[in-house]
């Protein structure tokens, strides 16, 4: 059962994707199925309830139109601050994709254990949809997460172990 605050960072994310018709690169579903998977990832392994939020908002302020300021006026500090944390913070002319690979990397391994938790959901369900309908991109994509995962070891040790597995190909 989602908590007030889960269901209010819910309807949030999925009226901010809905804005400007996000889809999922793939399968052309709307964007919230992802956040909605992320969110029951986390649900899976010990949570609070700010991380459901984050969960459901971790690509709004990436992806839309919405601000930390937005979020943390709406679910307040904590929720802002995990979201800040998930947020990429590279630019495209930051240089090319490993370069701004490697500065989103070195702002997520400074994030807390709470966020990193979050990372690990976000990658487990990237990874799956990326190796079941890009596989030729899923051998760059995924040797990008094997070098994130050195610095999620923070994060819960039950996702860690499932998306090191698929990170390695065997998940």
């Amino acid at each position: 059962m989602k908590s007030s605050l889960e269901e209010k960072a819910c309807a949030f994310a999925t009226a901010a994707h809905e804005n400007i018709n996000h889809r999922r690169k793939y399968t052309g579903e709307p964007y919230i199925a992802h956040p909605a998977a992320v969110a029951d990832l986390v649900r899976s392994v010990p949570h609070t309830d700010a991380m459901l939020a984050a969960a459901w908002l971790h690509d709004t302020v990436e992806d839309t139109t919405a601000t930390l300021n937005d979020i943390e006026r709406e679910f307040g500090a904590e929720v802002a601050s995990l979201v800040e944390q998930l947020t990429d913070v590279s630019r495209p002319d930051d240089g090319n994709r490993s370069l701004r690979k490697e500065i989103d990397r070195a702002h997520t391994a400074k994030a807390s254990p709470a966020a990193m938790t979050i990372k690990l959901a976000d990658l487990i369900d990237n990874a799956r949809s990326i190796i079941a309908r890009d596989p030729a991109f899923a051998v760059v994509y995924l040797a990008e997460k094997r070098r994130l995962l050195e610095v999620l070891r923070a994060g819960d040790p039950t996702l860690m172990r499932i998306a090191t597995d698929i990170a390695r190909g065997r998940g």
